[in-house]
């Protein structure tokens, strides 16, 4: 068996609502779906997600880097001889293509196999993954709204994207919509100073925040807000692989970090990082295949207590207005569900694919 082709397809799934953050605002989600063809007709798939809200690459040239350095070296080789290395770094390639060749090559791996990917991963059952609501900022009252929204559909954790002006006015309305029982946790994306973290988390701390992601820049600011603050905080934008998270334990910078699969650079990353700190998982804003790998990773990553019943931030894709899936992860009750089938268990949905390429 040989791979015989790599494509990198271009496309983009528009927001119901524009997605508006501490960093700027989106009306789309570029992304470049992955295909990895061997000659028995077996495909694997794999998602890099362009990052423009953090400086990223545009997705076309994600789509060139794919098809420029890492066709040529997986074109020709056989995977059942040549397995996924279980620490494969893909030197060389941006974060977002790596994180997409070792999911394309993880779900191939996991078809040859014949079994889902979460098995291979090394999971003995795959759980339904408790996540957390997505709320874009916005007017106190309108956010508030929307996490009424999201709290019909079974949701008990919500997350507001802070830094801001108006947010303690959205903490506030959203406690207000959602009850006492109701988890909240805010991200700042950075944009605070450490002074300016303290006054604001100290504001907010009154509604009872769960924990605070990147309320400043880098870990020497995160380690200032978290001795005068306590609301625990999340390490995100800062922590990028396993040197960042021993680093981060080491000055005392936070409690536990979020990964993003295609932040960090794959699969084997996110591992390394669980490893040094307690994790739980979020979106880049992926779109069906990169929200399924993060699912069936979310099995074999069971931080433990006081961090074991965290809420993931893997529900974003109900804040697409369309997708390219006719078989994906489905949100259900507040929690999403893995497909069935062997890998993956996505199926693309060509016609879809086709209309959304750019």
């Amino acid at each position: 068996m040989r791979i015989t082709a790599v494509e990198a397809v271009p496309f983009a799934l528009r927001f119901h609502h524009p997605y508006v953050t501490a960093r700027g605002r989106l009306e789309r989600r570029e992304m470049v779906l992955v295909r990895l063809r061997t000659d028995e007709g077996i495909e694997g798939f794999g998602e890099a997600v362009a990052m423009s809200l953090r400086g990223g690459a545009e997705a076309s040239a994600l789509a060139r880097e794919i098809e420029e350095s890492a066709a040529p070296e997986l074109t020709g080789l056989d995977p059942t001889a040549n397995p996924l290395p279980p620490r494969w770094s893909g030197r060389g390639l941006s974060t977002p293509v790596r994180a997409a060749v070792e999911m394309a090559r993880l779900d191939l791996d996991a078809k040859l196999a014949r079994m889902p990917l979460w098995r291979l991963l090394g999971a003995e059952a795959c759980q339904p993954v408790s996540c957390n609501a997505t709320l874009v900022a916005g007017p106190p009252r309108a956010v508030a709204a929307d996490a009424e929204r999201w709290a019909e559909l079974g949701f008990r954790t919500f997350k507001l994207k802070v830094g801001v002006p108006g947010d303690v006015g959205q903490v506030e309305a959203v406690r207000h919509a959602v009850g006492p029982a109701a988890k909240l946790r805010v991200d700042a994306n950075g944009v605070w100073t450490p002074q300016d973290a303290v006054l604001r988390l100290t504001a907010m701390e009154r509604h009872g925040i769960e924990l605070a992601e990147q309320p400043a820049a880098d870990l020497e600011d995160l380690a200032a807000v978290r001795n005068q603050t306590a609301i625990p905080i999340a390490a995100d934008e800062s922590v990028n692989g396993a040197e960042d998270a021993r680093r981060a334990k080491d000055l005392g910078a936070c409690q536990l970090a979020t990964v993003k699969v295609a932040k960090v650079g794959g699969m084997g990353p996110a591992r390394g990082i669980a490893a040094e700190l307690p994790v739980y998982l979020s979106s880049a804003l992926d779109g069906p295949v990169g929200i399924a790998a993060a699912a069936h990773l979310a099995q074999v990553l069971r931080p433990a207590a006081p961090w074991a019943s965290l809420a993931q931030g893997l529900a974003t894709q109900l804040l697409f207005a369309d997708t390219i899936a006719s078989a994906e992860c489905e949100v259900r009750d507040g929690a999403l569900h893995a497909p069935e089938g062997p890998g993956l268990g996505v199926e693309i949905d060509e016609a879809a694919l086709e209309r959304h390429r750019t």
